[in-house]
């Protein structure tokens, strides 16, 4: 940096490191359970979270549009995470029959059975790598923080 700039602090430092943190740690997770999943599963993390959120609803079918909403994705992007899965037979497309521009997103036998393969090591990386380094006490402390944040209604 040259000598007569001076560096822009938009937070204290209390509040850079604690936000800073959560950013360093999610994406440091992230790039953990994208690499593990693909070289374990062959699938990605939003393939992980399509076939996980079908796996947990009724019949394991959603609306594609139900599930982007869910998603980290836009309906497009959601759209094609499915569009792979159904080539790999992880997944079938159904037209939605009370509206012709919807469609279900329905979980297979195959793509249930992989999910659970992927689900037992997921839960043991992110029990290795970040559940296991907190006491039980603390890890009720976290969640109840994300509790606040989620129930303050973050979302516009």
């Amino acid at each position: 940096m040259p000598k007569n700039e001076t560096r822009i602090e938009a937070f204290t430092p209390l509040e850079g490191a604690a936000w800073g943190g959560l950013l360093g740690v999610h994406g440091l997770m992230m790039r953990l359970i994208e690499r593990d999943l693909a070289e374990r599963c062959r699938i990605s993390h939003v393939e992980f979270e399509a076939l996980l959120r079908l796996s947990w609803a009724d019949g394991r079918r959603m609306r594609i549009q139900d599930l982007a909403e869910q998603s980290v994705l836009t309906r497009s992007g959601i759209s094609r995470v499915v569009e792979r899965l159904a080539r790999v037979g992880l997944v079938t497309r159904e037209s939605a029959p009370e509206d012709r521009r919807g469609a279900y997103a329905i979980l297979t036998d195959a793509g249930h059975a992989l999910l659970r393969t992927a689900l037992d090591g997921h839960v043991a990386l992110v029990r290795e790598r970040f559940l296991d380094r907190f006491t039980p006490g603390e890890l009720e402390q976290m969640a109840t923080w994300w509790r606040r944040v989620e129930g303050a209604g973050v979302e516009p």
